[in-house]
């Protein structure tokens, strides 16, 4: 179950992720589904709460139910365990949410100027 959750948590970041790149593609390629207001919302709600947590110091509950179900604590988040993990660099929480709130400011300049059509 442990797996599922980390599988959910990594399908999660790839959406936040690459969908801004997809995003800026789509645009300059003239794509139409780039305008699509359910995946804009989505995509902008997406990094609106993982912005608001790292403000509000709230650790990701995907990040604590998968604790709970491999029986550890641990007080470092998603990402900071992943690049911990795999590139063995850390830096303290700041660094993180600065990230986190750059890369929100980044989604919603792209909404200002590529906003979704909500005409059909």
């Amino acid at each position: 179950m442990a797996n599922a959750v980390l599988l959910l948590h990594a399908a999660f970041v790839l959406f936040v992720v690459a969908g801004l790149p997809a995003i800026w593609i789509g645009a300059a390629l003239r794509q139409r589904w780039i305008r699509n207001p359910w995946f804009r919302s989505f995509h902008i709600a997406a990094i609106g709460i993982v912005v608001a947590e790292s403000l509000f110091g709230v650790d990701c509950p995907l990040t604590v139910w998968e604790d709970r179900l491999r029986g550890v604590q641990d007080t470092s988040g998603f990402i900071e365990r992943w690049i911990h993990a795999y590139l063995f660099w850390s830096a303290p929480t700041w660094v993180f949410t600065v990230c986190y709130c750059s890369f929100g400011l980044l989604v919603l300049l792209t909404w200002l100027r590529f906003p979704p059509s909500w005409r059909s």
